[in-house]
């Protein structure tokens, strides 16, 4: 997260632009990690401000404000919003806020040439049956790549919208999607495309 300029600017927004929501109220932030999101809260002078991270233990009856920033790749790959959820049900007074309170995943598909036309020529050699081996392989499991918005082929639409208020356990580990997406525009289908986008994937109580 510490390199992700936009995302960190959007949680420090939120908290900063949102005081009144804060002022002197029990703040708890999951998953704490580098730290970053309990300097941005006890920058508005508040009452205890706490860290959990897992197996730490936590003893405070109910808190009034959750803080996380639990978006792992594709949203839900590095299931921290599971600590989330548990936290919430334990933790948060029924009047509590969360930050954020909802998040959103879209789909899209993409022609990605470069990791994959590559093989056709290596220096003048033919290397297509290496390429293919390259392919079937990245097909087994999930790919983190920066992709341009040329090479999506389509408009991205949502699949997965969930309302952290409501959503529960049994909710994230029965996600199932079944989507069907028309491409609109020229280019080999090599993939798709799961991504987050900062400022929409995230809606941050205001």
């Amino acid at each position: 997260m510490l390199q992700d300029h936009p995302r960190n600017k959007a949680y420090r927004d939120a908290i900063l632009s949102n005081k009144d929501d804060f002022k002197d109220k029990i703040v708890l932030d999951i998953g704490a990690g580098s730290g970053i999101l309990s300097v941005f809260v006890p920058r508005l002078e508040l009452e205890p401000y706490m860290q959990l991270r897992p197996k730490k233990p936590f003893s405070h009856k109910k808190v009034d404000i959750i803080v996380s920033e639990w978006m792992g790749f594709y949203l839900l790959h590095e299931a921290m919003l599971n600590s989330v959820i548990v936290a919430r049900d334990k933790f948060l007074k029924p009047d509590g806020l969360l930050f954020p309170e909802s998040a959103t995943l879209y789909s899209v598909p993409c022609s990605v040439p470069s990791m994959f036309d590559f093989w056709e020529s290596v220096d003048g050699v033919s290397m297509q049956h290496f390429g293919k081996s390259v392919r079937e392989n990245a097909s087994k499991k999930p790919i983190t790549e920066l992709v341009s918005p040329e090479s999506l082929l389509c408009d991205p639409e949502v699949v997965i919208w969930l309302d952290l208020r409501e959503v529960t356990l049994e909710d994230i580990n029965t996600i199932q999607m079944r989507h069907i997406a028309v491409a609109n525009k020229q280019g080999k289908y090599q993939g798709i495309f799961l991504f987050l986008h900062t400022f929409d994937v995230c809606m941050l109580p205001t």
